[in-house]
């Protein structure tokens, strides 16, 4: 019987559970030989130094540590990198890709609820339902309700503003066909013609902050998109607005989505912040307007299944010599998050 490829684990032991349960990693040691009792957070000491030899596959996750020259000098037979999560920005130096290494990551299974996610704030957002639930708790017998549906919620017939046709931003994307609503995306990578067979209308940033009753952001952190939601296009959204942000806390001005939030002309649904998390006491948590939840929209709990099946299938299609999904290539990443 031939000898089948060694594998090891590094990854967090909080996580290490969920992404992969009794069953996936059955199915994944009949594709490889692996020790399902020990996952590296460190490759420092003799336990990691031996495991790292003999390492053909790794097989990472939330918690693992960089990948670097000096990593890839302790594993010589390393040929793949599957990553059971989605960004592999901060784990995996440029270097690897040069080693010739192929790596993979679970991105696109990460994906899902974060889109998720979205459209659900992107409706409850429109009807205004946070400071709405807040007013409704708050009121006291006998004062009239101000917290009744005005002319302008609800997401029917809103412009809603995709900022990013990033790999969740074509998921919301989709998601959004769903619904009788105008689309405007603005992505200086993306031509009219992919615009509109992605359902939307192509846009540059401040058109699109002019005409939006919804923005979502999903673009990714790079010098260039810091704060480009700034003081000046938090200016340009129209009454009532909401801002969702489920990318990187860095691309808003939390400043000036501070002040703006604090007149109650728009509001914000944020699961990044910059800084994140934010201080306690910190203004944007106690506004009426703004939801601020503890960047979970991405896999949670039973979710978190999703990256483990996906690494699985990932092993299996390296295994026998098919495409992987979720190949990562160097020229990617200065673009994703």
């Amino acid at each position: 019987m031939p000898r089948r490829p060694v594998a090891v684990f590094a990854i967090a032991p909080w996580a290490f559970g969920g992404v992969f349960p009794a069953d996936l990693l059955a199915r994944l040691r009949q594709l490889v030989d692996i020790d399902p009792t020990t996952t590296f957070t460190s490759f420092d000491g003799p336990a990691a130094t031996a495991a790292l030899a003999e390492a053909e596959i790794l097989i990472t996750g939330w918690g693992c540590p960089r990948i670097d020259a000096a990593v890839l000098s302790a594993a010589p037979r390393l040929r793949a990198l599957v990553h059971a999560a989605g960004t592999v920005k901060a784990h995996v130096d440029p270097v690897v890709f040069e080693s010739g290494v192929v790596v993979s990551s679970a991105a696109e299974a990460n994906a899902v609820p974060v889109a998720d996610y979205t459209i659900a704030m992107l409706v409850l957002g429109a009807k205004q339902v946070f400071s709405r639930a807040r007013r409704y708790a708050a009121a006291t017998a006998g004062t009239p309700p101000d917290w009744l549906a005005g002319d302008g919620t609800g997401l029917h017939h809103c412009t809603v503003g995709v900022v990013g046709a990033s790999r969740i931003g074509r998921h919301v994307l989709r998601r959004l066909r769903r619904f009788d609503v105008e689309v405007l995306l603005y992505d200086p990578y993306v031509n009219a013609a992919e615009a509109a067979r992605l359902g939307a209308e192509p846009v540059g940033l401040d058109d699109l902050c002019r005409r939006s009753h919804l923005v979502t952001v999903h673009a990714p952190a790079l010098p260039e998109t810091r704060h480009m939601l700034d003081a000046r296009r938090l200016d340009l959204l129209p009454e009532n607005a909401v801002v969702v942000n489920t990318a990187r806390g860095s691309l808003i001005d939390t400043q000036a989505l501070t002040r703006a939030c604090a007149t109650g002309r728009i509001s914000a649904i944020l699961d990044v912040t910059d800084p994140e998390p934010l201080p306690p006491g910190h203004p944007l948590l106690a506004m009426p307007n703004v939801l601020v939840t503890p960047h979970l929209a991405g896999a949670q709990g039973r979710e978190l299944r999703r990256l483990g099946d996906f690494a699985v299938a990932e092993v299996d299609r390296l295994l026998n010599g098919a495409p992987l999904v979720g190949r990562v290539e160097p020229e990617h990443l200065p673009h994703i998050a």
